[in-house]
């Protein structure tokens, strides 16, 4: 590698191009699907793009223009990406709102910085080397810092012969649906060379019917419900499933369980949940969790707009013995997976909201990163690939050291397309190294 080093050149603030309206300057209230996450860090994901070939052909200087531009014309639209948190206390009854001001809009932060190092250095090593980590910005904040730290962090890095556009962003402002709404937003303003956008984002907030949507946290200090934590380095690789894979891994899993209910998804969440258990090699008896994070937006009646801005995001899990899961096939196990999603409908996610509000909970690390976990997050559906910043189709999406713990899976659509999938696995390096043999999870990458 020719450098490890990634050096900041310049950093600035982006504001909206336009000026506010008076509704959207008004309080963003934060629901309970939101306020649960206050401790999470900022979540990180980013594009890997080659420069041109020849130097003629571009110039870093108009590029980054061009980017702060759109940027700035982008944030007119999704405006709270600008802005800052707002706390408001009370003493009798103890209590914390906290809520977005759109008002406070001091913008989203934009760094330029350089690494000698080149796309080869990123892409050809077999674990994810730790400079990708450098390409990104915010890496110690969590959600409730929100209210002194820019709430989107942009971070492009230069590399010898690449780009890499890195975004931090807090997680109780946006999910991965609302990321990658806000990056095709930008990707298309910055093509067109315009300001208005095809898919305008939605802000009305959603509230559960009977209750206020502003909501009071019992506390009186922050101490009692925050909790910072560091970020441990584990190895991280990227398995790639073809088209043709995950066919068949549908397929199989379908058959065994003579239903056609299973989705790609939870057939190759299945596989990786048996084969990363089999790398850890507990005991029999030891109980596991594999659990999903997936947007409720679909899942409410009325169902939510994909263009809803916001984290309505809940868990979910299946559960199983060490010995169950491995003595049964993969059919087996995506169908636990397959009732978990199923059976969190309208009604359960509202009956879950309710007792949140009722006894509100502010997750901590146990709640997120226990023991003998598999946890899967963001989604092979969204449209990564589609963002592109005048420099054709990215070669690799990336993400940073934030929310990393052992038994994390990070689904990607696979860059060639057509159902295809990349799955960024976090484990420990003796279970990295233990999965990199295992039969079943090979037999299926070597599907082309």
């Amino acid at each position: 590698m020719s450098s490890n080093l990634v050096n900041l050149i310049s950093e600035c603030f982006i504001k909206p191009l336009n000026e506010l309206s008076p509704e959207a300057k008004q309080p963003i209230h934060f629901t309970p699907f939101e306020l649960a996450w206050l401790n999470f860090k900022y979540s990180q994901r980013g594009l890997l793009f080659r420069k041109p070939p020849s130097p003629d052909c571009f110039s870093i200087t108009t590029f980054l223009n061009h980017l702060q531009h759109s940027l700035s014309a982008t944030l007119t639209h999704f405006y709270p990406l600008a802005a800052r948190f707002a706390t408001r206390k009370q003493e009798n009854p103890p209590s914390y709102v906290i809520y977005l001001d759109p008002e406070n809009s001091p913008g989203a932060k934009f760094i330029y910085a350089k690494a000698g190092a080149t796309v080869s250095d990123v892409l050809d090593p077999p674990d994810v080397p730790l400079l990708v980590h450098s390409f990104f910005d915010l890496n110690n904040a969590i959600c409730y810092d929100g209210h002194t730290l820019p709430l989107l962090s942009i971070q492009v890095t230069e590399l010898v012969d690449g780009i890499f556009i890195g975004c931090s962003f807090n997680h109780m402002v946006t999910d991965g649906t609302s990321l990658w709404h806000f990056m095709a937003a930008w990707s298309e303003i910055f093509r067109s060379g315009g300001q208005s956008v095809s898919r305008p984002p939605v802000f009305k907030r959603w509230v559960l019917d009977g209750y206020d949507p502003i909501i009071n946290l019992p506390y009186n200090h922050q101490d009692q419900f925050i909790e910072r934590f560091e970020n441990q380095t584990f190895k991280e690789r990227f398995f790639s499933f073809s088209s043709t894979a995950i066919s068949k891994l549908k397929a199989t899993a379908n058959s065994e369980c003579s239903t056609q209910k299973i989705s790609s998804l939870q057939a190759v969440i299945a596989l990786l949940w048996r084969c990363i258990t089999r790398a850890r090699c507990l005991p029999h008896d030891c109980e596991i969790t594999c659990s999903l994070m997936f947007s409720t937006r679909a899942r409410l009646n009325p169902p939510l707009s994909d263009d809803y801005f916001g984290n309505p995001v809940h868990i979910v899990g299946g559960k199983a013995t060490v010995g169950d899961l491995l003595a049964h096939g993969l059919g087996w196990a995506a169908f636990r997976l397959h009732e978990a999603v199923i059976n969190h409908d309208d009604k359960a996610i509202k009956e879950e909201v309710e007792s949140w509000i009722k006894s509100p909970v502010i997750y901590k690390r146990i709640h997120l990163f226990g023991a003998n976990l598999v946890r899967a997050a963001s989604s092979p559906r969204f449209d990564m690939y589609g963002c592109e910043f005048g420099l054709g189709k990215a070669l690799a999406v990336r993400s940073g050291c934030t929310n990393k713990c052992d038994g994390k899976i990070t689904m990607h659509p696979g860059r060639e397309g057509g159902g295809s999938m990349d799955v960024e696995v976090c484990l420990l390096p003796e279970y990295m190294k233990n999965i990199q043999s295992d039969q079943e999870l090979m037999s299926y990458l070597m599907i082309y």
